[in-house]
């Protein structure tokens, strides 16, 4: 485990990023573009060290590798969803199809395979970022369920549920559009972005999650056979 470290070569925005990854040359790597887009970087060489800054600091965003000594990057990712909401971005040389739902089913946001571009890491890390910290402030409804962007924090019946990232934006676009239809493309291009390493089973499984967390609220989002998804308003 190692103090955070600082180079900064542009300060659109300064966030607290978490690098696990046990290969030294690859972790430099990942800090210095993080350090050029004025990032602070957290370091961990295994997952047991990435529990125990996650417990300890406070961050904005995980970059995750899989394949690490003592705990593996999905059960990092499994046991980092339950403690936070943070965006997670999975970044490894697993590139199967089952491997990235795996990832995504676990509670990650994004999925990168090696090798990649440093420069595509640091933007789609941007992006997350943005997406996260971009919040509008009014309060949204619907049925038992009310949400506070400013907080990004997510009420049932009173109670607050613990969603990931990319649930929450899934929940929050269906209750700022109810009762419109939209294809798991389009739900893809705008939840996950264009230049999404995926399919369209990973709208599938996120919305699977989404509905067992919402309980009996979850039958609000509605799949439409050959067409997509829905919020639909209880009349």
């Amino acid at each position: 485990m190692k103090t955070p470290s600082r180079f900064i070569e542009k300060d659109d925005f300064m966030s607290n990023i978490l690098i696990v990854e046990d290969e030294k040359n690859m972790q430099d790597i990942i800090c210095e573009y993080m350090h050029r887009g004025g990032h602070t970087c957290f370091t961990a060489d295994d997952g047991v060290d990435a529990l125990m800054l996650l417990k300890t600091n406070p961050m904005d965003l995980m970059i995750l590798d899989i394949m690490m000594p003592h705990l593996d990057g999905f059960s990092v990712c499994k046991m980092a969803r339950e403690m936070s909401s943070l965006p997670i971005m999975i970044l490894t040389a697993k590139s199967d199809e089952e491997d990235k739902l795996k990832g995504y089913e676990y509670g990650a946001d994004d999925y990168m395979t090696k090798p990649f571009s440093p420069k595509i890491l640091l933007a789609k890390a941007n992006a997350l970022l943005r997406r996260t910290s971009a919040a509008p402030t009014d309060t949204v409804s619907a049925g038992k369920i009310t949400i506070m962007p400013a907080a990004h924090k997510v009420f049932l019946d009173g109670t607050e549920i613990t969603l990931t990232h990319k649930e929450y934006e899934l929940l929050y676009f269906f209750l700022s559009n109810p009762e419109q239809i939209f294809s798991r493309e389009q739900l893809l291009n705008r939840i996950w972005g264009y230049d999404f390493e995926g399919n369209t089973r990973t709208v599938d499984t996120h919305i699977k999650t989404l509905r067992q967390k919402l309980g009996s609220e979850g039958k609000s989002i509605v799949t439409l056979i050959r067409s997509g998804y829905k919020f639909e308003v209880a009349k």
